[in-house]
C-alpha cells in the first residue's frame, strides 16, 4: 500500500486555492498530487517526476482528477520548462517530497534495495546516465570511499571501498550487500550496506546537485504569496533546505512557516515506518520591497 508522507500537514501548509496553479516537483505515485487536485476547481497541478514508471502509475492513481493535472517527465532542472509548457511563468505553490518511493525500493529490477536481488541500476530516469554497476565497478578506490563517506555518512567508507574493489566485478544488489556486510559486520539494527546503497543512489541520480538546482530556482518559480513545502528524509537534504529557507527569510524574500521542522506523529509512523525520518519545512514567498 502507498502512503503519502505527512500528507495532511503538507496540504495544510501549501494552502491550496481552488483556482490556483501548483507544482508537485516529485509526483511519485500521485498521492500528494491527488490531494492537491481534489481541492481545485478551475486550478491546475503540474505533476513532475524523473521516473517514467512512477508517472505512469500516478496517471492511473489520479484518473478521477485527470482534467486538473498535467504530467511532466523531467528533473528539477526542467521545472521551469514544465511550468511554461502548461502556459504559466510562475505557480502559486510548490511541494517536493525528497524521499525514494516504496515502489522504487520494492521493485527488484530497479536495483535500489538489497531486500531482493536485482541488477545494480538505481537510476530514477532509466533512459539516461550511468548505473550503480558502472559506479562500483569503474570508480577508483579513493574516490569511491569519499563518495560513500560524504553521501552515505558511512564512517567505515574506506573499508567498504577496499572490499568492493577487491570483489569486482560486482554483479547484483545482493552481491554488493554481501561484500559490504563481510567487510563491516552489523553492529546495530541498520544493515551494514544501507549507507553504501544510499550513497550510490544519490551519486547515480546526482541528488545533491538536483536539490541545489531546485532550491536555487524556487524563488523565481513560485509567485509572491505562494508557498513552498519540502519533505526530506536525510540529514544532508534537510540541512540544505533549512539553510536555503533561512537565507530567504533573512533577506526578506520569505516568511518561514515552520520555526522547527514538523515530523510525523505516532499514528503515522505506526502505519508507515518509512515516514519515521521525515522532516517537513515550509515558507511563504514575499513580494520584493
Amino acid at each position: 500500500m502507498h502512503f503519502s508522507v505527512m500528507a495532511a500537514e503538507a496540504i495544510e501548509l501549501l494552502a491550496v486555492r481552488a483556482e490556483g496553479v501548483y507544482l508537485e516537483a516529485t509526483a511519485g505515485l500521485g498521492g500528494h498530487t491527488a490531494l492537491i487536485a481534489e481541492r481545485l476547481t478551475t486550478g491546475l497541478v503540474i505533476a513532475n517526476d524523473r521516473d517514467e514508471q512512477s508517472l505512469a502509475l500516478a496517471r492511473e492513481n489520479t484518473r478521477p482528477w485527470a482534467e486538473r493535472i498535467r504530467f511532466h517527465h523531467g528533473s528539477f532542472g526542467d521545472l521551469r520548462e514544465a511550468v511554461r509548457e502548461s502556459g504559466f511563468e510562475q505557480v502559486d505553490g510548490l511541494l517536493a517530497d525528497l524521499g525514494v518511493s516504496r515502489y522504487q525500493l520494492t521493485s527488484a529490477e530497479r536495483g535500489f534495495s538489497f531486500l531482493a536481488d536485482g541488477p545494480l541500476d538505481m537510476r530514477m530516469d532509466q533512459t539516461t546516465g550511468m548505473t550503480a554497476a558502472d559506479l562500483v565497478n569503474h570508480t577508483a578506490e579513493h574516490a569511491l570511499a569519499d563518495l560513500i563517506y560524504q553521501l552515505g555518512e558511512e564512517r567505515r567508507a574506506r573499508k567498504v571501498a577496499r572490499a568492493i574493489v577487491r570483489a569486482r566485478p560486482i554483479r547484483s544488489t545482493q552481491h554488493l550487500a554481501d561484500v559490504v556486510e563481510r567487510a563491516v559486520p552489523r553492529t546495530g539494527r541498520l544493515h551494514p550496506a544501507t549507507r553504501t546503497f544510499q550513497a550510490l543512489r544519490m551519486a547515480v541520480n546526482d541528488e545533491p546537485g538536483e536539490l541545489d538546482r531546485l532550491l536555487e530556482i524556487v524563488p523565481r518559480l513560485v509567485a509572491p504569496g505562494g508557498r513552498i513545502v519540502m519533505i526530506s528524509f536525510m540529514s544532508l537534504d534537510d540541512r540544505k533546505v533549512k539553510t536555503r529557507f533561512r537565507e530567504l527569510g533573512v533577506t526578506g524574500r520569505a516568511k518561514i512557516l515552520t520555526k522547527h521542522p514538523l515530523q510525523p506523529g505516532e499514528e503515522e509512523t505506526a502505519r508507515n515506518a518509512a515516514s519515521r525520518s521525515a522532516k517537513l519545512r515550509a515558507i511563504e514567498l514575499l513580494a520584493r520591497s
